[in-house]
């Protein structure tokens, strides 16, 4: 499949992402006319940190797995991104390297923007500084409630929040849109999280005992998500257990 076959199949689902629908069509337009298609095989490696900025990405197909690895080789999955997710624009700003490695979990399919025809898009219309800074915004915005869920919640909430953020591409989705089965496995979710292998099955035993989630093989699909919002909420999973004693002794 080459570019102009590649844009016209993937179109509808770039359209789901939230940056790219909010843009004018005219500079939807001039992003994806500069689009080349970018093919990574299972467990290769898009880019690793300290490369250099090659342009900014869209996935259309498959699945990335970003993290990185200490000096002393311990590894650290920090997030998963799926279709049709933007990345890639950090660099952008600060002229930096690439910030963590980008690995394929299965065989993916990118556009990329190369960084010469992005620079020349932003000489040429400085507002595009601005809607690129939207993008970055939306991510910011992620971090930060991602390091508060660390910070305060107990292991059930913040796993029904970040399953709940995988689901809508961590607000990153148009509104409406919503992705059920999460192409996401207990270890990885685990590593995300910094919670262990035994916690997350536990938890997601109890949640799948409950009908709120169904486990499959390297996925999780939702089932009820109005029951995991309201465990993701502080005193969530405490009036959740109350409920289930107090339907027990009935």
């Amino acid at each position: 499949m080459n570019a102009p076959e590649a844009l016209t199949a993937y179109r509808p689902l770039i359209g789901q992402g939230r940056w790219f629908s909010t843009l004018p069509p005219e500079r939807q337009e001039q992003l994806l006319e500069h689009a080349v298609v970018q093919k990574v095989p299972a467990g290769a490696a898009l880019f690793l940190r300290g490369d250099a900025n090659s342009g900014l990405y869209c996935l259309v197909e498959g699945s990335l797995l970003i993290g990185a690895v200490s000096a002393d080789a311990r590894e650290a999955t920090l997030g998963l991104l799926e279709p049709p997710q933007w990345f890639g624009e950090i660099a952008l700003f600060d002229d930096g390297p690439r910030t963590h490695d980008a690995h394929a979990r299965v065989a993916s399919r990118l556009l990329l923007v190369p960084r010469p025809a992005l620079l020349r898009l932003l000489a040429a219309e400085p507002q595009w500084w601005h809607h690129l800074g939207q993008l970055l915004a939306e991510k910011v915005r992620a971090l930060f409630e991602s390091l508060e869920d660390m910070a305060v919640l107990a292991a059930p909430a913040r796993v029904a929040r970040r399953l709940l953020a995988m689901a809508t591409g961590h607000g990153m989705l148009a509104p409406g849109i919503t992705h059920l089965t999460i192409a996401v496995n207990q270890e990885q979710l685990g590593a995300m999280l910094s919670l262990t292998r035994q916690t997350i099955s536990e938890v997601l035993r109890e949640f799948e005992a409950q009908g709120w989630l169904k486990r499959r093989y390297g996925a999780i699909e939702l089932l009820d998500t109005a029951a995991l919002s309201r465990i993701g909420q502080p005193q969530g999973m405490a009036a959740a257990a109350g409920a289930a004693a107090a339907a027990q002794r009935v």
